[in-house]
């Protein structure tokens, strides 16, 4: 017997993404699973089309959502486009109005914003990743840059590191200052 399909479907870039959501999702008291939603990394904003055309109007016609980073955005346009679902050239405002939402720069810089990065160490300490993160922050390129931008890249750089600090950072954000996106993402579907 295969399990029927899900009622809506959120597009994320990657396993950070999905973490987060998820984590941020169970704390507002949903159970996404239960819902009838799946949240699917697509493995970057390149494939957007082809899960659009998976799961959107050509294929199980379900209601979609999503997330991308504002670098994305045309990708996303076009993939949305291509399924008639945005106008090609509709910017953020045609993919906010077809539920997929924009992360300023990256989903880890929204995440360290509304943690803040003074908290965001904390939880780097408390990881036992502290002197990882002082080396980099020693380094020439990032000496003297804003911790934010230290923090963001610190992630980027260690192999399952941004899905890992997604979860913890949704973990312990004020829910008062979660990431707009994620929350409107959520509230979509």
């Amino acid at each position: 017997m295969t399990d029927p399909p899900p009622r809506a479907v959120v597009l994320v870039e990657g396993e950070s993404d999905r973490n987060a959501l998820a984590v941020l999702a169970a704390r507002r008291g949903r159970d996404l699973d239960a819902e009838g939603v799946a949240v699917v990394p697509m493995g970057g904003a390149g494939n957007v089309g082809r899960f659009v055309d998976r799961y959107g109007p050509r294929g199980l016609n379900v209601r979609l959502a999503g997330l991308y980073d504002v670098g994305e955005a045309a990708d996303f346009c076009r993939g949305l486009a291509r399924a008639g679902l945005v106008a090609p050239d509709g910017g953020h405002a045609a993919l906010a109005g077809a539920g997929f939402r924009v992360c300023d720069r990256d989903l880890e810089d929204e995440l360290i914003r509304a943690v803040g990065p003074a908290e965001v160490e904390a939880v780097v300490e408390a990881e036992g990743d502290l002197r990882a993160l002082r080396t980099l922050q020693k380094q020439a390129p990032w000496a003297g840059r804003p911790p934010q931008d230290q923090l963001r890249r610190w992630m980027g750089a260690g192999a399952g590191r941004k899905a890992r600090y997604a979860t913890l950072l949704a973990e312990v954000v004020d829910l008062r200052r979660a990431p707009e996106a994620l929350d409107a993402v959520l509230a979509d579907v």
